[in-house]
């Protein structure tokens, strides 16, 4: 079969792709002109909103002084390592739910209940517990991540199919062979989209933290922006924080790619639905 009619539905894929890139663009930068003429006008009060020119400046200024990066490494590191620790913990627990299904069902309803609590609530034990410094941080972020990650995905290895499950048993494997050979490459990308979800609760979480306890980082530059009335180093903040939250969302899509579409997972799977 001629292989350019796929060239053809790919190449109409990128089109399409920079055509909705183009118009995300310029709705971006329509808002920021907007944003900025009507401050100007003073048709919004700059004081309460700032406005982008400002914004601009200011983060100069800080990038110049290195304050700015500082933040952003001590934020960033946090969520790394409270990212690692998050998944690790949380699909080994998911793991142990499913090896021992009493046991699963004697947790679920603690579950339920841990992950409705407002885990800002828990903030000042947790201050007590670990401290003033980056120990309460990561327990705030574990806190409000783990929960969500063993849900999503203990659920993803309770849906795998029972026929791949049958078929390690009828050539005599063992339970950890079904963990290895089935569940995991099946849960895949269930692991993956807990990952996503996981890298943004954990950057809530050190946010959180870093409200209460933080003599650095990106959340404690919103809040002393906030109590001094700098309200353009609060929106600066924020937008800083929204590109660290965007850059980590890509990091973590681009290992799906390469782990689940073009991985060993995905060949796994493969020879798993075929029965090979």
């Amino acid at each position: 079969m001629s292989t350019i009619p796929r060239q053809e539905y790919l190449q109409r894929l990128r089109r399409e792709k920079w055509r909705i890139g183009l118009i995300q663009g310029g709705l971006l930068i329509g808002a920021l002109v907007a944003w900025e003429v009507l401050a100007n006008q003073r048709v919004i009060d700059p004081f309460l909103v700032s406005k982008p020119s400002q914004i601009a400046a200011l983060l100069l200024k800080l990038a110049e002084e290195g304050a700015l990066w500082q933040h952003v490494a001590v934020t960033v590191g946090e969520t790394i390592a409270g990212f690692l620790l998050g998944t690790i913990l949380g699909l080994g627990a998911a793991i142990l739910l499913w090896w021992f299904p009493a046991l699963a069902r004697l947790v679920d309803p603690f579950l339920v209940v841990l992950n409705s609590t407002p885990k800002i609530a828990l903030g000042p034990i947790f201050i007590v517990w670990m401290g003033n410094g980056v120990g309460a941080i990561l327990t705030m972020a574990l806190t409000i991540s783990v929960i969500t990650t063993i849900t999503v995905i203990y659920a993803g290895f309770t849906e795998t199919p029972e026929g791949y499950i049958k078929l390690i048993r009828v050539f005599g494997g063992s339970r950890w062979d079904i963990l290895r050979k089935v569940i995991l490459p099946a849960s895949a990308p269930t692991i993956v989209a807990a990952l996503k979800v996981n890298i943004g609760l954990t950057l809530v979480g050190v946010i959180v933290g870093e409200f209460l306890v933080s003599k650095a980082g990106l959340g404690y530059l919103i809040i002393y922006g906030g109590q001094v009335f700098q309200l353009t180093l609060v929106i600066a903040s924020i937008v800083i924080l929204a590109v660290v939250a965007a850059v980590l969302y890509q990091a973590v899509a681009w290992l799906e790619q390469r782990w689940v579409s073009g991985g060993s997972m995905g060949t796994t799977r493969a020879r798993l639905g075929s029965g090979g």
